[in-house]
């Protein structure tokens, strides 16, 4: 795709910021690790073998039962007896960290929040979560909630800009004030209302 004259001098200009052009590149180097957070910071495995059978537990959930255990509820990998089973027959590949953002270490060695340390790389909060899986997970859902929340919102704007230029008139006019009265509202409280009514998630 060949720029235009404008957007190559944009381009150019934008390069010759040291600052702003590795800042860039930090961004998106830090958004593609936390993209695999799965696979850095988890308290399942990312494969095992048992039985001569390969399972992909960061996929996919196995109950306990899959692996020679007597539960039928989904397998708990933390669990030493759970990975004498899996030893027994097989072997399992971890992530670098053993721990998801909603993990708690049960066997800190003092009283949470924690220090950092070999097995917590960040330490733990005050309820004994890794920090630094909390930090994987926290940015990469902060970022993508942030660009769907943009791409959405231009959506929406340009659709009813150009409905507003296209019929003008009555429904112009209607669209103004609606967006006038909107945007007076007081958003802070309006949030309240709403969190109280809507449970968290990703989308809400």
């Amino acid at each position: 795709m060949t720029l235009s004259p404008i957007a190559q001098r944009r381009v150019a200009q934008f390069r010759r910021n040291r600052r702003a052009w590795w800042s860039l590149w930090l961004f998106l180097a830090l958004f593609a690790v936390s993209c695999c957070a799965n696979f850095i910071a988890n308290d399942r495995p990312i494969v095992l073998s048992y039985g001569h059978h390969f399972y992909f537990p960061v996929f996919k959930s196995y109950p306990e039962t899959a692996f020679g255990g007597t539960f039928q509820t989904e397998a708990d990998y933390r669990d030493p007896y759970v990975q004498k089973l899996i030893d027994a027959k097989g072997w399992m590949l971890w992530p670098p960290v053993r721990y998801s953002y909603r993990t708690i270490n049960y066997d800190l060695q003092g009283p949470a929040p924690s220090p950092p340390s070999a097995e917590n790389w960040l330490g733990t909060d005050d309820q004994g979560r890794d920090v630094f899986a909390r930090l994987l997970y926290g940015y990469r859902i902060s970022i993508l909630f942030g660009l769907t929340l943009t791409i959405l919102s231009s959506a929406v704007g340009i659709a009813v800009g150009a409905l507003e230029g296209y019929f003008g008139g009555l429904f112009d006019l209607l669209s103004q004030r609606f967006i006038e009265i909107w945007g007076g509202m007081p958003v802070f409280f309006l949030l309240i209302i709403m969190s109280s009514v809507i449970t968290p998630g990703f989308f809400s």
